[in-house]
């Protein structure tokens, strides 16, 4: 049980940003506007298409449904995204995980919360961010261990993600309400990560 703990309500957690990058601004005519958004549209549509790129794909989803690599999946996988990132359709994967692969994976997170009413659905929380922090986020970051220098890493982006589109969507603060006092230490930890800052080496900052 957890006493004299201050949560940190869902308005709190957007001042830690968002990972959101800002769509580049151009002076030109609105054609040549449009060939960034055209590009980044046929990279989707390449990446997708691409086998090596599928199978990344079906390993992360099934992570996010709570299952495993298999034995030496993950040297495949690490070996199929240092192939994407020595071609063209490289500097996309980032962003194709961000807004699609997470997306449709914390989705299924989610819908797991939501099928749980009243005080059950601060517990089911608890145990959600347990399998994700302890399971699913070091299984990413493994699996994407090649993808390296990027403004915002695999980790950050995940706990971020988690933030935006599951804690923000379950009502948190109506769930915080519910418990009172009876945080789970999971939860407190959870806040303590997600919280602008958060613990130095865990979460986004």
């Amino acid at each position: 049980m957890t006493r004299g703990f201050a949560p940190i309500l869902p308005g709190e957690f957007h001042k830690m940003g968002s990972f959101r990058r800002p769509r580049p601004r151009f002076m030109s005519s609105p054609v040549l506007s449009d060939l960034p958004r055209f590009q980044a549209t046929r990279q989707a549509l390449q990446l997708s298409s691409s086998s090596a790129w599928n199978s990344v794909q079906t390993a992360v989803i099934n992570v996010f449904k709570g299952g495993g690599l298999q034995s030496n999946e993950l040297y495949a996988l690490n070996e199929n995204i240092r192939q994407l990132l020595k071609s063209e359709l490289g500097s996309f994967i980032t962003d194709y995980f961000q807004n699609q692969l997470l997306a449709k994976g914390l989705f299924f997170v989610e819908e797991k919360i939501k099928l749980c009413e009243g005080e059950n659905r601060i517990e089911v929380l608890a145990e959600v961010w347990d399998h994700f922090f302890t399971e699913t986020l070091p299984t990413l970051q493994a699996i994407f261990y090649p993808v390296q220098g990027q403004e915002l890493t695999i980790r950050q982006i995940s706990l971020l993600g988690f933030r935006d589109l599951v804690l923000l969507k379950v009502k948190l603060g109506d769930l915080l309400l519910l418990a009172q006092s009876k945080l789970p230490s999971s939860i407190v930890q959870m806040l303590l990560i997600l919280q602008p800052g958060g613990t130095p080496g865990s979460g986004p900052r």
